[in-house]
């Protein structure tokens, strides 16, 4: 059972982080704008990343109670600690507390400014990569072709 939970939520947590990026890709292009207010598209795309974070966490627990891998706490949230795939576990670690930063600057931004709001967002590229070369390379589905295409596609654009 733990073993669906946790394939099924990090693949989730993919999925919502992809729709959210390709969402705020089209906000910041101002090609949905011209169709529909802004401010209901920009409460989706938030929605979508909190979805993400959300997603991940149960994933990470879920993880926490492995019995085939057997994750202590330096695995599952300090990067380079864990044996198993130490560079995808490690990306996807980097990635979830970029995720944290990125969407935790959806609610700072008066406060830190425009200028750090954008530079902080633009992070979130290299954060996107990151996440989907975690699940090619740890994840149990990859192998699976509409997962292993979800990533890919999705990176692509």
């Amino acid at each position: 059972m733990m073993w669906f939970v946790i394939r099924g939520s990090g693949i989730a947590a993919f999925a919502f982080l992809a729709i959210s990026t390709i969402w705020g890709l089209l906000l910041s292009g101002g090609y949905a704008k011209r169709l529909v207010k802004a401010k209901p598209l920009t409460y989706a795309h938030e929605s979508l990343a909190v979805a993400s974070i959300v997603a991940t966490v149960i994933h990470v627990v879920a993880l926490g109670f492995d019995s085939f891998v057997h994750f202590g706490f330096l695995e599952l949230f300090v990067p380079g600690f864990s044996s198993y795939r130490t560079l995808a576990v490690s990306l996807g670690i980097i990635a979830f507390y970029g995720l944290l930063v990125v969407s935790g600057s959806f609610y700072m931004k008066k406060r830190i400014g425009q200028k750090a709001w954008r530079a902080i967002h633009y992070t979130s590229f290299g954060l996107f990569f990151a996440t989907a070369a975690h699940g090619l390379m740890a994840g149990a589905d990859s192998t699976v072709p509409w997962v292993f295409w979800m990533y890919v596609l999705s990176s692509a654009t």
